[in-house]
Parts: C-alpha cells; sequence; structure tokens
C-alpha cells in the first residue's frame, strides 16, 4: 500500500510541478490529492501518535503558510501544497523535507535571478500613454516587472527527494 501510494504522490508531484512553470497555479485537486495520499499514508500506517504529530504539524504548517501568503511572499497553493505535503512524508520526515525545500526554493531563485540579469530586455515591459503612436522608444520601457519563483516546483522537488530518500536517510 505505501508504494502505490509512493508513486500515485510521485506522479501528482511531477504533474503539478510542470503546472506551476507553466501557468504559476497549482491546480486544488491536485493539492487535494496529495492531502488524500497523506492521509492514506499516516492512516495505513496504523501509528496513532504518529498521526497526531503530523496532523499538528500539518496545521502549524498552514498556518505558517498562510501567513506567508497575507504577506505576499507565497501564493495560496504554494501554502496548501505544503501543509499537503507534510501529511504526505509525515512529522518524522519533515525537517529532512524543510531541508531539501529550502535548498531547491534557493537554487531555483538564483537560477531566476541569473536569468534576469542575463535578459535585462526580458524584464521591462513598456509603457504606453493614451497619446503615444504604436511604435515605442527606449523610454518607453521603465516599468519592471516582477519575478516570481514558481515555488511549488520547490515543494515537488522537496516532496521527491523525501518520498525516494526516505529508506537511505
Amino acid at each position: 500500500m505505501q508504494t502505490t501510494v509512493i508513486l500515485l504522490a510521485l506522479v501528482t508531484l511531477i504533474t503539478i510541478g510542470y503546472s506551476d512553470v507553466r501557468t504559476r497555479r497549482i491546480p486544488n485537486v491536485l493539492v487535494g490529492t496529495i492531502a488524500a495520499l497523506g492521509l492514506v499514508r499516516i492512516t495505513s500506517a496504523g501509528d496513532m501518535t504518529a498521526a497526531s504529530n503530523t496532523l499538528i504539524a500539518t496545521a502549524v504548517v498552514f498556518a505558517i503558510g498562510l501567513l506567508l501568503f497575507w504577506g505576499d511572499v507565497f501564493g495560496g497553493g504554494d501554502a496548501k501544497l505544503l501543509a499537503a505535503m507534510v501529511l504526505l512524508v509525515g512529522s518524522q520526515d519533515l525537517f529532512c523535507f524543510l531541508f531539501f525545500m529550502s535548498m531547491c526554493g534557493g537554487i531555483l531563485a538564483l537560477a531566476i535571478l541569473i536569468r534576469d540579469k542575463l535578459r535585462p530586455g526580458h524584464w521591462r515591459l513598456p509603457r504606453y500613454s493614451r497619446t503615444s503612436s504604436a511604435t515605442c522608444n527606449s523610454k518607453d520601457f521603465t516599468e519592471p516587472i516582477r519575478s516570481t519563483v514558481p515555488y511549488g516546483v520547490a515543494i515537488t522537488a522537496a516532496g521527491v527527494f523525501a518520498l525516494i530518500l526516505h529508506p537511505y536517510l
């Protein structure tokens, strides 16, 4: 049963990562799938202490994710996915998962920062006034676009690492 849950979770996590890169959105149905797989996993383990610790850790992580969302640091899908991932990996592997997530997130943010520095024309939008013509010149490019990090990719990559490497840690 555990192997089936992990395989389904891996497929779902890859789908979530792809969706986040392409659209910067994480579908709720996929987050719900991860949460349901996490509940199946902790229920089938039969350890009530571990299950209660995981549920408490999930509530705490969700509250922190919600605060990060309200502070415009995280997206709403990222906060929900992070809590669902805690259900899936369990409280016993939480710190390992969070470590992998922070490493993946840092690498991802660095890659996006480098991309933005190497392609400076890419991160500016033309600003047109109502009276301007269809042509634009260099002074029209003055408003920077806020680069976003698809942090769902870091969360899913950390989940994959934690699920695959769990027996070896």
